[in-house]
């Protein structure tokens, strides 16, 4: 069974392998990070990891028995007990039910571990998939997203209150 564990200074090597592996299908539906992330992959992550030490920020992996990257799932901009919830799934690991149970672990870490009630997540339009995660994980549509909040696109906010986790 894969585990949501948090992100640490070892695992940079298997995080850069999964976004490379999936770039172009992240590509479909979310906004391309670009060149300049991976040109500056090594920068850029050890900044994570100071957001995440600084308590702004909680990054977690879900990782496959064999230490494979199956997602990634976010926790940021994290003050007065809310948080924005983002996270990407490998292209091999859609369709089992892996994303809507990482999400929903991760609403119980973000109560239990970070203190939290309230999470927020957006979604592009086109993402049905990411939309069907978010319903799935008792995340309730509040309003639009717009280009600003989706990297050029428009979509949705969803919400979800943490009060009854723990």
């Amino acid at each position: 069974m894969p585990e949501l564990k948090r992100l640490q200074a070892g695992d940079a090597p298997a995080v850069l392998a999964f976004e490379l592996a999936n770039r172009a299908y992240f590509a479909a539906s979310i906004s391309d990070r670009g060149d300049e992330f991976f040109d500056q992959f090594t920068d850029r992550y050890a900044a994570l990891l100071a957001e995440q030490e600084a308590g702004t920020a909680a990054f977690h992996l879900l990782v496959d028995e064999d230490g494979s990257v199956l997602g990634r799932f976010n926790l940021y901009d994290l003050t007065d007990g809310t948080a924005d919830l983002g996270y990407r799934v490998a292209e091999s690991a859609t369709g089992r039910g892996l994303a809507t149970w990482a999400v929903t672990e991760l609403c119980r870490l973000a109560a239990t571990r970070h203190g939290l009630r309230t999470l927020r997540a957006a979604t592009s339009r086109d993402n049905a998939a990411s939309h069907r995660v978010l319903t799935k994980a008792g995340f309730v549509a509040v309003g639009p997203a717009g280009p600003a909040d989706l990297g050029g696109r428009t979509g949705t906010w969803y919400q979800r209150d943490l009060a009854q986790e723990g």
